[in-house]
This record gives structure tokens, sequence and C-alpha cells, in this order.
């Protein structure tokens, strides 16, 4: 996205004045007890915006702007952001650049989170080389599988293949935050309560079926077969000619 396409949209004073405006506006506070993890998907999402707009250049934009860029509401943005504190200007919006830092902030990204990988297979695999991981803070530093034949293997970018029975040692040394499940259905709850009892609290699980975890313990599921099914409907009511996002 061009810087030129949002200048029709941003109020653009001196640059100086700006980052004096916004540098004693802002005013981030503790997030609340309660934030539902809509809202938290929603800040993912403006991180994302504000990373292309500050990548294209932008220095500044509104909550009007940045709704009509992505597609988003701009009453929904100022509340979702009220939430944690005061931001912006009144007559000249956002700060790109300091917006962006305070939403990595709060979404704790100003750290950076080791993660393992449960499942050496190609899904595991895949996760593991993906380069957009390590560029939002996401350090890959561990795969596990069972299978001999991989452990002592490295991914293509490096990553090394331990085995399953090493988990707990490797997390504790490690000091690894998230662990992202990638096995096979059959393997999914009994792979889940080793991580658990390894004392990782932040799981991301790509295998299908209802998994369960105790309290305190956050499980984040990413079901595609749930995905395609949906698609599937779309396609089987014929609405081709729209275009919807969830």
């Amino acid at each position: 996205m061009q810087a030129v396409f949002f200048s029709r949209l941003l109020v653009q004073p001196p640059y100086a004045i700006i980052a004096s405006l916004v540098n004693s506006t802002n005013k981030p506070r503790p997030a609340p007890e309660q934030v539902s993890e809509l809202t938290t998907n929603r800040l993912s999402i403006y991180l994302r915006c504000l990373t292309e707009l500050e990548a294209a250049g932008v220095e500044t934009i509104s909550s009007q702007g940045l709704a009509e860029g992505f597609k988003l509401n701009a009453a929904q943005i100022r509340k979702d952001l009220a939430c944690f504190g005061e931001f912006g200007v009144r007559g000249v919006g956002y700060y790109v650049k300091d917006l962006r830092r305070d939403l990595r902030r709060i979404l704790g990204l100003d750290r950076r989170l080791r993660v393992a990988i449960i499942g050496a297979g190609n899904l595991g695999l895949a996760l593991a080389d993906y380069p957009g991981f390590r560029q939002e803070g996401f350090e890959i530093i561990a795969l596990f599988d069972t299978q001999n034949g991989k452990v002592g293997h490295l991914s293509r970018a490096g990553v090394a293949i331990h085995d399953i029975r090493q988990l707990k040692r490797i997390v504790r040394q490690e000091r690894v935050s998230i662990a992202v499940v990638a096995v096979p259905a059959s393997a999914a709850q009994p792979v889940v309560d080793l991580v658990v009892a390894a004392g990782i609290t932040a799981i991301m699980n790509f295998s299908p079926g209802a998994l369960h975890v105790p309290a305190g313990v956050k499980l984040k599921s990413v079901d595609l077969t749930v995905s395609l099914e949906s698609l599937s409907f779309f396609l089987a009511r014929g609405d081709v000619g729209e275009q919807t996002s969830a």
C-alpha cells in the first residue's frame, strides 16, 4: 500500500510538531483485568495495519483513515484503544510509529518469546521454518517428535528435532513460553498433557478435536478442516459473487 494513497486521509503538520504532540499525549496504562479475546484479536489486526503503514512511510493517521484504508470500524478502533490508555491527538490522529510500539508492548511483543513445536511432520516443519514468526518476535527454538529417524536432524531453517522425552528438560533450559501442537488427532491430548506437565501455560493447537487443559493454561486451536468446510458451505450456496471475511 502506497503512502500517497493515505495522504488524502491524513492531516500532516510538520513532523517535529506531530512527534512532540503525540509523545506527550499517548498515555498507555496497564491492561484491564478482563479483556475479551475478540479485543486482543482486533489489536493484532491494528498492529498489522500499522506495520504496513509504517513500511509505506505514513507518519500519522486518524481512526477514520485507518478504518477506511483497511475496511475496519473507526468507532471500534477508538473503543478498543481506550481500554489501554489515551492515544493520539485530536485533529491529528495517531502517530503510526508510536502507536505501533505501544500495541506491541500491550500484546507482549516487546520481548522475544521462545516457542517449541511438538510434531516434526510436514506441518510442524513448515511452521518451524516460517520466517514471519521471528520477524514478529517469536523464536522457534526446538522441534519434538517420537520417531527416532527424525530425532537429531534439523529443519531447513536449522531448528533441531529432539526426542519428546526431552521436552521438560529443554523447556526449562531454554525458557520456552509457548508450545505449538502439530500432531495427529489421536496423539493430541497426550501431547497437550505432556506440554502442561513441562510447565508451559500457552498452547497453540493445530490438531482437530476438542482438547482439555487445566485452569491457568491458555489453549488456542486452529482447525484447518473447519475453515475448509466453511469455504465449502460458501461455495455450495453459490455465493461466489460475494467477498466476506471473518
